[in-house]
């Protein structure tokens, strides 16, 4: 096979694309003085609080560790109203129970507190309460497996109080403002139900209904006033593309806030992606800031004048996208990252007050920008005209004709690939293959006419999108269609699956992680708590397994169904504690294929879930990834 010469740049280390940053997801303090930020601490991403400013005496004090947790990376955190206390979720083994820990900044020996300790129960929606001081509020299903309760806690004692049950599998509570209460609910015919309870009587009065075939993955934006009186939605009624509406919560009046004429409010994928909303608040009064949209690049839309004039200058400060940004209470200082496709992470300090800036930490910076391979937007047509938003990137240094590719299939599919540092993408560019990410039918991000066609699609239009992305890849003359993989996970890994089973000569080889095999027992084997809230995305889009006619149609759109015609190299990987796609839907098609003598490269970990989150795991998972691609597409290898 073909071996690529020396233009290419040095060879990056696996450790150096996949061990834990430096820092990272950094946000400042309510006061003001401080960051709080993520980083290594025995090998573990945890919770480190720093200093903003020195001293009486000009010493800056070193950066401290808060957290403690050696066994699995800490990924969400948030200041509390009180600068002694700080919370953070941890779930075990990737099982995404997410428990809430309270960690003493006061007290640095003292142990964090898990303020949730039911075993098993999984806790959401943390937030501080509105207008009471050093109160938190939750939904938390330790009572009932299936439903999610409405929670306080008091932070400094550390009291957790039910203030209302469920309102039933599907629905939960919202709070509002001195203790009013609003409800989301899903009908029988899968719309979307906001209501109001009657604080005397507990009666529920519907307020806005939305219509559930635009919003597969539900009401992604729905956030109450900060004077309870009217919620911001994000609406699709009349219209393919989200806007900001303020509902009237007494009378149901919809008036649109904002709105982008071309691109698609950012909120389906923040919220898969477990980011912040789309819309930027007030630290202090929680009023409307601004709304983030997404096309090729992002666009903010400033909805206050100071807030105007402080994205002005946060957007001078590097050519990315601007990430996640948090304030002090005053909105004077301000802390910023960047999303970028080689510079990511880059964190700064912004002082409106003085107009001061300074640079606070890269994330990445033993990585050489120069060195990383630029990600570029393309559009490929499909062969039913459908246009397919995608991002390709090439290898630094070498000619871009007739290279290895990684077809790279993003999740969901409910999701979109978007601009930005990917530390697979990049480490796939230094290895020499072309890497291509499509936004096929199904994807989120382009309105709901470009989702919707992929209804009824599973194995077929949404198939072929990526089977005519390759074609667009190979005429354009940046691959060599003889070595082709695909790749993805949890959707991705099915799309991999299906890639492998269904067209087995269009790809060399293929990588699954997470990925579905048997559509059927996948949806049979979803949590309790998901009830009704598959409706509008798995039951419209694929079908019923309780009904005897679609199961039937499900299992052909399955690879285990045509585990026969798999002939070609299969890589798998599979987290043993996944509750989205349980280890039974890899260990399946691993064994229908080892029976019949196929050889497939399988890894399990045990301690992970729905993705790798431990460096060894990563490390160890993406070293598989290169050397199986270098051996059967002929790619750079350490």
């Amino acid at each position: 096979m073909e071996q690529h010469t020396n233009t290419l740049p040095r060879l990056i280390s696996i450790d150096d694309f996949f061990a834990p940053p430096r820092r990272t997801g950094a946000t400042i303090s309510p006061d003001g003085t401080r960051i709080a930020f993520l980083a290594p601490w025995r090998n573990r991403l945890n919770v480190w609080i720093e200093d903003l400013d020195p001293d009486e005496n000009g010493v800056m004090a070193d950066a401290r560790c808060v957290t403690a947790d050696d066994t699995r990376s800490v990924l969400s955190y948030q200041w509390t109203d009180d600068p002694r206390w700080l919370l953070y979720l941890q779930d075990s083994g990737g099982d995404e129970n997410w428990h809430v820990f309270r960690v003493d900044l006061d007290d640095p020996d003292a142990p964090a507190v898990d303020l949730t300790p039911y075993p098993g129960a999984r806790a959401l929606g943390l937030e501080r309460a509105r207008g009471r001081a050093g109160i938190m509020t939750l939904l938390l299903n330790a009572r009932d497996r299936a439903q999610f309760d409405l929670y306080e806690i008091d932070v400094a004692s550390g009291e957790l109080t039910m203030v209302a049950e469920s309102p039933g599998v599907g629905s939960a509570w919202i709070p509002g403002r001195d203790g009013e209460l609003f409800c989301s609910s899903i009908t029988d015919d899968g719309d979307y139900e906001f209501a109001r309870r009657d604080p005397t009587t507990g009666d529920l009065h519907t307020v806005i209904t939305l219509d559930g075939d635009d919003h597969p993955l539900g009401v992604s934006l729905a956030t109450v006033t900060p004077d309870s009186t009217g919620m911001w939605i994000g609406s699709k009624r009349d219209r393919d593309l989200t806007a900001v509406v303020h509902v009237d919560l007494m009378t149901g009046a919809e008036t649109v806030v904002d709105h982008h004429p071309t691109l698609e409010l950012d909120a389906d994928r923040r919220a898969v992606a477990q980011m912040s909303s789309p819309l930027i608040h007030d630290r202090a009064t929680g009023e409307l800031l601004g709304a983030r949209y997404l096309g090729e690049r992002q666009v903010i839309h400033a909805l206050d004048d100071h807030f105007a004039a402080v994205l002005k200058q946060m957007e001078s400060l590097s050519d990315g996208d601007i990430g996640e940004i948090s304030s002090d209470e005053s909105g004077t200082r301000w802390v910023v990252s960047f999303a970028h496709d080689r510079e990511p992470g880059v964190t700064w300090l912004y002082d409106h007050a003085t107009g001061e800036s300074r640079e606070l930490f890269r994330p990445f910076g033993h990585l050489d920008p120069e060195e990383l391979a630029p990600m570029t937007a393309v559009t490929v047509t499909a062969r039913d005209g459908l246009t397919l938003p995608s991002y390709l990137t090439l290898p630094v240094g070498e000619e871009p004709r007739d290279l290895p590719m990684v077809l790279l299939v993003h999740g969901g599919p409910w999701y979109r690939d978007s601009w930005g540092y990917q530390p697979l993408v990049q480490m796939l560019a230094n290895r020499g293959y072309a890497v291509l990410q499509v936004n096929f039918r199904g994807s989120t991000g382009y309105g709901k006419a470009h989702t919707q066609k992929a209804v009824g699609e599973f194995a077929a239009a949404m198939h072929d999108d990526l089977l005519d992305a390759v074609d667009w890849a190979v005429t354009q003359g940046y691959a060599d269609r003889d070595r082709v993989a695909i790749m993805g996970g949890s959707y991705g890994g099915y799309a991999t699956l299906v890639g492998a089973a269904f067209t087995p000569d269009v790809f060399a080889a293929a990588v699954d992680y997470v990925g579905i095999s048997d559509l059927e027992n996948f949806m049979r084997t979803q949590p309790a708590f998901i009830g009704p809230g598959i409706i509008n995305n798995w039951y419209r889009y694929v079908g019923d397994p309780d009904v005897a006619e679609q199961a039937t149609d499900m299992r052909a759109r399955s690879p285990i169904s045509r585990v026969d015609d798999i002939t070609r190299p299969l890589m798998i990987a599979q987290g043993a504690n996944d509750a989205r796609v349980v280890q039974a839907e890899s260990d399946t098609i691993v064994a229908a294929l080892r029976e019949r003598g196929i050889d497939v490269d399988y890894l399990v970990f045990d301690d992970e879930g729905h993705g790798f989150v431990n460096p060894e795991n990563q490390i160890t998972f993406y070293r598989t990834v290169e050397r199986f691609l270098a051996r059967h597409l002929g790619g750079r290898t350490a």
